[in-house]
């Protein structure tokens, strides 16, 4: 690949490595690619780039490094992103005192660029190794397709902090009504292979293998007429939505933020005080189903 097939859009790699496919790669390894502004909006810019591109069919999110993402990061502090510069959504109000500032906050950053993401009318593929933890699932479940390498983990461990789970809540789409209760309630990871087994992840490869198989199946797909691609997108999200997915997305954030309030009322900050220490140890324990 040369030069001119990379650019850096904020905190991400813009890539085409084969025709018809472009590749981009959260690029924040030496964090575990935990997200902040720059990453967030520059993955979002990079999407926008690749879903305009009509020489792009399949667009690859893929992650530098030993974990795909840590989850949410400091989201301060970034003097080089303002949100007033950069929000995509109506909600603003950021700097709004109390649940009012905070709930916009979340709005525009996780829920609705997820949302926004979910929705794009090309075939799209996460590329996923490593620990998946909290925040990184929103990163993993707007996109169409998951291949996962053997060593990669998912894991929404913020029950602890005394919230229901991350902002975009897709665990019982994602996971089944059982199997999200139980990860929820112990807070524990799941494997690649129980991922799969439960329609999570299309496919698992050998850690080594895992770049090369993703672009042999965006290849793949991107030999498909573009309409045939878009329509057959759009109908299966369509059956999403008719069986209600936007509608409970909707009803636990808002039950995110009654949580948030919660804590703010009882331990003056917006989650449990003990989480961080609590999360730190679930993160140490085995998965599920080892």
């Amino acid at each position: 690949m040369s030069e001119t097939d990379r650019l850096e859009i904020g905190d991400v790699l813009y890539e085409k490595p084969s025709e018809g496919v472009v590749r981009i790669v959260l690029n924040r390894p030496d964090k575990a690619n935990a997200q902040n502004l720059k990453m967030l909006y520059g993955l979002n810019e990079a999407l926008d780039k690749a879903a305009a591109d009509d020489s792009v069919r399949v667009i690859i999110v893929a992650a530098a490094g030993k974990h795909f993402s840590s989850g949410h990061g400091p989201m301060g502090g970034d003097e080089d992103y303002s949100l007033r510069d950069v929000a995509i959504g109506t909600s603003l109000g950021f700097s709004r005192p109390g649940p009012e500032g905070h709930w916009a906050f979340e709005e525009e950053v996780f829920f609705g660029l997820c949302w926004r993401w979910r929705n794009i009318p090309k075939p799209t593929i996460a590329e996923v190794q490593g620990k998946v933890i909290a925040g990184g699932l929103m990163l993993v479940w707007p996109f169409d397709l998951v291949v996962a390498a053997e060593n990669a983990t998912f894991q929404d461990p913020v029950v602890a902090f005394g919230v229901n789970g991350v902002e975009y809540f897709g665990h019982p789409w994602e996971f089944g009504v059982r199997k999200a209760k139980e990860m929820l309630f112990t807070g524990r990871a799941i494997t690649a292979k129980t991922a799969k087994e439960i329609g999570m992840v299309n496919r698992v490869v050998p850690d080594d293998q895992l770049a090369t198989a993703t672009l042999d199946l965006a290849k793949e797909i991107a030999q498909q007429p573009m309409m045939g691609l878009k329509t057959a997108k759009e109908s299966v999200n369509h059956m999403q939505n008719s069986q209600g997915l936007y509608d409970s997305l909707r009803a636990a954030m808002t039950l995110q933020q009654l949580s948030h309030s919660h804590n703010k009322v009882v331990h003056g900050i917006p989650v449990e005080p003990r989480g961080g220490e609590a999360v730190r140890g679930l993160i140490k324990k085995p998965p599920l189903d080892e």
